[in-house]
């Protein structure tokens, strides 16, 4: 199921299992790997709380713990499984690799480290923070993407090639934001006041950093390398060290 039509969670976990079904009548040995990340499983939400313990845990022991704290958070927060079906159906409509949701759902590390961030930042809320901290750090060492559980994060946000990820505490991540490999976004450590804001639709290229108390407006695009430290107004586009504007709709120059 690949479309650019977002569906809702019970719909997607149909299409998820019918994948899984036919990679296993394809080649049984993969199959399996599937059955127990998919086919075992009733719903979405229940497969999402798996891979979570599966990619965490480092003992069978740690890993149904781990699933069952997800499961936990799934129960008290129910749009935590819409908004992980959102991820998904991300993924499978803005990366051109992707033909199919298993895979992805399966083996991008990105999409289990937004998902285990989802777990932390709901035991952030419920001030049991000494667990959510443990969650991110790992994140942190297993997935390479450390996202401090006070952030905010939108849905339908893909984390790409998911490696060298960081964002600090309190950003805050819109809608549909793409953020590449080796990005940080966080606060300056001479000013401790708020961190960035990501806008709606923004994009964000590999290598980028995003520091301090700054506003980066719906569909900006941050250039791969680029060092921004000042507000970005919606559309356009910030590159180079330190980042100057360029390709911004005419209201925006006119700023």
């Amino acid at each position: 199921m690949i479309q650019n039509a977002i569906v809702t969670a019970e719909q997607l976990w149909l299409s998820v299992r019918r994948e899984a079904e036919s990679a296993l009548a394809r080649d049984p040995l993969f199959g399996g790997r599937s059955t127990r990340a998919i086919l075992d499983h009733a719903d979405l939400g229940s497969a999402v709380a798996h891979q979570i313990g599966e990619w965490l845990g480092k003992s069978a022991a740690e890993r149904a713990q781990f699933a069952r704290l997800a499961s936990e958070a799934q129960r008290a927060s129910p749009d935590m499984v819409e908004a992980a079906s959102r991820d998904l159906q991300s993924v499978a409509i803005q990366d051109p690799a992707v033909t199919s949701l298993l895979p992805p759902f399966l083996n991008y590390k990105g999409y289990v480290a937004l998902q285990a961030w989802r777990v932390s930042n709901w035991l952030w809320l419920a001030d049991r923070t000494d667990l959510a901290l443990m969650l991110q750090s790992l994140s942190s060492d297993t997935l390479q993407v450390s996202i401090h559980p006070s952030a905010s994060i939108g849905t339908s946000v893909l984390l790409d090639h998911a490696t060298g990820i960081i964002i600090g505490a309190y950003a805050v991540v819109g809608d549909e934001v793409t953020i590449m490999q080796n990005v940080t976004i966080g606060r300056k450590q001479a000013m401790p006041g708020r961190a960035p804001r990501i806008g709606r639709g923004a994009y964000i290229s590999s290598g980028a950093t995003i520091l301090g108390d700054i506003s980066i407006g719906d569909f900006a695009k941050i250039g791969a390398g680029s060092v921004v430290e000042h507000d970005v107004p919606a559309g356009c586009t910030a590159v180079g060290v330190p980042a100057r504007l360029t390709n911004c709709p005419e209201p925006a120059l006119a700023v």
